[in-house]
Order: structure tokens, then sequence, then C-alpha cells
């Protein structure tokens, strides 16, 4: 930038200040550098751009997501799954792999990022395409033979078991429209890596609801929308502002979640009339 600045020739210095030559150049050079080129700013060790929070959030973020799953189906796998006294449907054993597989997937994205394979990134986002395609199925069409299976094999009450369909199908419409929404915008990284976190922020909820306590008072919602909130602490500490997909998106998905609570604690007849069609029972 220094070498396309003109510099007007000097006039000749006088005897005295000959020895100063060097000096005076130096200072009419620094004078005629614009103010902001002068201008450093150091970034935060940990919290400022390129400090520890920039870096590493969403590969931590995918390490959590891991452990909240391995945490939350470690309470219910083996006796609903592996050793249960009745066999479950042999989607269940899909449904698990495919959001298994997504959970490791998003590690391996964020990692490929952390060091700078981007190309690599962006190859196995078409796989990442396909793999959020067969979940949206896998979860939509799992939700009603599971709840089939546990109204007439497992004889659990009709109207609860109908109800709760509202929280998957809830799931799997937030979860499409968020991976829509960064398919769409995968050029604009800001966009479409805070828009994968929310999404994945999103399937944390069944996770969360292996815990009777939290699934008896609601809480996995509250729950999944406080690790959302970890994405709007990141951007106010790396950014010092909220970035527009957190600004959108969590009212959206609060209302989307309050809507679910409602129809599954709630039971209006047009839900379940509209859930006894979808089951057939």
């Amino acid at each position: 930038m220094l070498d396309s600045l003109y510099f007007p020739p000097l006039s000749p210095i006088p005897n005295g200040l000959a020895g100063h030559e060097s000096s005076l150049a130096e200072v009419v050079s620094m004078a005629s550098i614009p103010q902001e080129v002068m201008v450093v700013r150091p970034s935060g060790a940990i919290s400022g751009r390129n400090g520890l929070i920039d870096k590493y959030f969403y590969f931590a973020m995918s390490l959590i997501f891991a452990a909240i799953v391995c945490s939350g189906f470690s309470q219910t796998v083996n006796e609903h799954l592996f050793h249960a006294s009745i066999p479950r449907p042999t989607i269940l054993w899909f449904h698990g792999a495919a959001f298994t597989c997504w959970i490791a997937f998003y590690i391996l994205q964020s990692a490929l990022v952390r060091v700078h394979k981007v190309s690599w990134h962006r190859f196995l986002g078409w796989f990442g395409t396909a793999l959020a395609a067969c979940m949206i199925v896998l979860g939509l069409v799992t939700a009603i033979v599971m709840t089939r299976f546990d109204i007439v094999q497992l004889h659990e009450p009709a109207l609860d078991t109908t109800a709760f369909l509202s929280v998957p199908f809830y799931g799997m419409i937030a979860f499409f429209s968020l991976v829509g929404l960064a398919i769409y915008w995968r050029k604009k990284p800001e966009l479409h890596r805070r828009l994968l976190f929310v999404a994945t922020c999103g399937l944390t909820d069944a996770a969360f609801g292996r815990w009777d306590f939290i699934f008896n008072k609601t809480l996995f919602y509250p729950l999944l929308d406080g690790i959302i909130l970890l994405g709007v602490g990141r951007d106010l500490l790396v950014n010092k502002r909220v970035h527009k997909v957190y600004l959108y998106a969590l009212p959206l998905l609060i209302v989307g979640q309050i809507i679910s609570v409602y129809l599954w604690r709630s039971h209006p007849a047009w839900w379940l009339s509209l859930g006894h069609s979808l089951l057939g029972v």
C-alpha cells in the first residue's frame, strides 16, 4: 500500500539539519499514512477475533452434542432397544443409525473447517444433504410407527400417546426448515454454520427427554434453547452483536415449541382426530 503513495520531493535541507535527513523523511512518510492504517486491533486471546472461542466454539459444541446424545439415550437404549422384552420395529434401528450419523457428521464437518480443509467440507456437504433428507423421512415415519406400537403392543394410553406426535412432527419441521436454509445459503458461511448449529441443537430434545424428570416437566425445550443461547453468547463475545440468524430463528422456534406443547398437553379434538387418522387406530 505504501508503494502506491506519492511523496513530493523534499526541499534542500539546511546544513544544520543534514544529519537528520533520514529522520525527517521517516516523519514525513509516517504523517502521510492514513490514520486507519496506523491503528492495530489486537485479537483477544479468548473472546476476541481469532481467540479460542472464535476458533473452537463450533467444534467444541459438536462434542457437547455427542455427550448429550450419549448421556440421554443411555437411559433407555438398553431397555427399549437392545434388550427390549418386546422387540421394537426395525425402522427404529435405522432411525437411530441415521441420527447418530448426523452427530458424527457434524463433528467431522466442524473439524474439517477447524483444520482449514474447506474443500473436503464442501464435498462432504452433499452427503449431509442426502443424510438430512433421510432423517426427515425416517423421523416422521418412525414417529407414526412407534406411536402405533406403543398403543397396540405396549398398551400405553392412546390419548397422551397420540397427542405426543406433535413433538416429533414439530422437530422434523424445524429441522427441515433450518437445514434447507443452510443448504440454500451454503456459500454464505456466517449464515450456513449458524443454521446448521441451530438445526443440530433441535435434535437434542429427544436426548434430554430420556430423563424422566425433564420429560415430565417438559424441560427439554428450555434446555434445547439454552444450548442455542450459547451460540448467542459466542457472537456477543466475538462479534459484539447477535447475528440475525438467532434474532429470527430463536423466536420462531419458541413459538413452534409452545404450539407443540399445547397440542401435546391440551389434546385438542382436531389434533387427536388427525393423529388417529395417521395411526389407523
